[in-house]
């Protein structure tokens, strides 16, 4: 007998920790179990028909579908192709998008045998003890179901600390983000978001925790990202593995974690401000800083709490802080929303994120949708369309100011430029919804600029509102462009260097003499050293360093070193060399 899980993954890079988990359990607790659950991992990219063929091919007694808002349309699909291949096989659904609303899920597919409800992994045992003969003869007698003859009644939640670990073997997620659960439930009660159901938060016994961390410190992953929906909701739990991964930081892993930042206290910042750079990175979600939105939604969020926050993780440029907006939300309209991210842009974090709301089944926000005026897509993912107060005109023009947003911003391609383009608007919001239109008014949506390209776009951009800062323009995209990367060829903004070449090869030979400013390539010829590295002249007088002007001489060289990135920007290290 074999019980094949299957995941539906979004992206290559994803994994689908539930199926792992619901394994690793239930062969903890059942040994005699081992060889009779299988796992099965596609992609929402992959071809239904191939997807169908490795299925058949594989031929299970019985399958079960991890079930969530990217994948759900094509899961519906592949569940009512693969009953016709194989019509005796039951078919098990579970997951965050079937868990709510069982009844709707089985009678649009009258093909499934069942559902598992909310936590699946002690009710997923008794379901492979049934089908190995091993415990309850009937469905109905095992708790956590959903059935079409109804509930067979609500399972105690799962002691966190007795899911095994599910990474002993690392070969199946090479190349893929490692998904890790020290904590369940949320103590927050935000109306747009399924963890609110479950205020019970449960953590995993610390001790449980570290080996387990030791474990991918140890294999040298390169990130690990925890799904606690606010990991810092115990003071001692956070502060004891932000203390370890300090501790026994292996100089390459990254941990991602998900907070509540007006609820970071002065020893957590402290202790945070002495991790390595590029050790952690912090989410914050804000959502919206409009009061009347925040006290709607149930988030009693401190903004200038956060803002301060923000600014002290900042401060030591080791934290990458990503905040995350949400559009669609109750009482915000256009204008309050263009507030709310001027507010957040001007944390200045490294990623700030304009999502936009999914109505998800379950949530608080669904049971009011038609209290707001909130229409939004029947299909996943559920976006808002349109509320009271947010148009769908509106909603488009946001969509497109989004992706300015992270073509422009959260690249962290143009953080040079950008502040000083800043200066021609009355705020940072309008100059996304300018360029916006710009992008929309050249057919950049449908001719998408190519990477090198976007910096010729926006120097087109930028002089149509500062035209008397073209010079400086060009300079700050020069500086942003090498700071990347190591050019091959020069793009058209660029001036000639000849002028300066014989200066440039001097200090390169100086250098493959006697490296002062390359000491990490010492033996390497001078020409390789102009390939490896990079000499920019910058002739203008003013410079912008990081929100701050600088009075530079006229003609100042800067190197740009490839080999030593900062950890935090991916920025190549600079040094500005003078002459004589």
């Amino acid at each position: 007998m074999q019980f094949l899980l299957t995941a539906v993954n979004a992206k290559f890079i994803h994994s689908n920790p539930a199926i792992y988990s619901l394994r690793s359990f239930a062969l903890s607790k059942e040994p005699t179990l081992a060889g009779t659950i299988g796992l099965a991992e596609y992609t929402i990219n992959h071809e239904l028909s191939a997807v169908l063929a490795d299925l058949y091919r594989r031929k299970p007694d019985v399958i079960g579908f991890s079930c969530y808002i990217w994948n759900w349309t094509m899961i519906q699909d592949i569940v009512r192709e693969l009953h016709k291949l194989l019509p005796d096989m039951p078919i098990w659904l579970g997951g965050p998008e079937v868990s709510y609303e069982p009844q709707e899920a089985l009678r649009s597919l009258p093909e499934v045998t069942g559902i598992i409800v909310g936590e699946g992994e002690e009710t997923f045992l008794a379901l492979m003890r049934y089908y190995t003969k091993q415990g309850e003869k009937a469905l109905t007698d095992i708790p956590g179901l959903y059935l079409p003859s109804g509930s067979t009644g609500t399972r105690a939640l799962t002691d966190l600390s007795e899911i095994p670990f599910l990474y002993e073997d690392l070969s199946a997620f090479e190349n893929r983000i490692i998904y890790y659960e020290s904590a369940r439930g949320c103590p927050f009660r935000c109306s747009y978001c399924l963890s609110s159901i479950d205020k019970t938060v449960r953590l995993r016994d610390i001790e449980i925790v570290k080996k387990e961390l030791q474990y991918f410190l140890d294999q040298r992953v390169a990130q690990v990202k925890f799904v606690d929906r606010t990991f810092n909701c115990n003071y001692d739990h956070a502060m004891a593995i932000w203390q370890y991964i300090k501790e026994y930081d292996n100089g390459v892993t990254n941990f991602h974690f998900e907070i509540e930042a007006d609820l970071l206290t002065k020893e957590e910042l402290e202790l945070l401000h002495t991790l390595r750079s590029g050790l952690a990175q912090m989410e914050i979600g804000v959502q919206s800083t409009h009061p009347e939105t925040l006290r709607e939604i149930r988030r009693h969020a401190d903004i200038s709490r956060i803002r301060e926050v923000v600014a002290e993780l900042r401060s030591g440029h080791n934290i990458h802080v990503h905040l995350d907006l949400i559009a669609g939300l109750p009482y915000e309209d256009y204008t309050t929303f263009r507030n709310s991210f001027n507010e957040v842009y001007a944390m200045k974090p490294e990623q700030l994120q304009l999502g936009f709301l999914k109505v998800l089944k379950g949530s608080y926000m669904y049971e009011k949708a038609a209290e707001y005026g909130l229409s939004y897509l029947t299909k996943p993912p559920y976006e808002v369309l349109f509320t009271k107060w947010l148009s769908y005109n509106d909603v488009i023009k946001l969509k497109k100011i989004e992706e300015m947003v992270e073509l422009y911003y959260n690249s962290n391609q143009f953080r040079h430029v950008l502040p000083v383009l800043e200066k021609g608007f009355p705020d940072a919001f309008s100059m996304y919804e300018a360029l916006a239109e710009y992008y929309e008014a050249h057919d950049y949506y449908v001719q998408t600029p190519s990477r090198a390209y976007r910096y010729e776009v926006l120097l087109q951009f930028a002089v149509l509102y500062l035209p008397e800062q073209e010079a400086l323009l060009r300079e700050l995209l020069t500086y942003d462009m090498y700071l990347r990367e190591n050019l091959k060829a020069r793009t058209g903004f660029m001036k000639e260097l000849k002028e300066w070449y014989p200066q440039i090869q001097c200090f390169y030979e100086k250098e493959e003499a006697k490296p002062e400013l390359l000491p990490d390539y010492r033996g390497y010829h001078a020409k390789q050293l102009m390939k490896m590295t990079h000499m920019e002249v910058f002739a203008y007088p003013v410079w912008q360093e990081s929100g701050q002007e600088q009075k530079l001489p006229e003609s100042a060289y800067i190197l740009f070193d490839y080999h030593a990135r900062d950890p935090l920007t991916g920025d190549a290290r600079t040094v500005e060399w003078r002459i004589g």
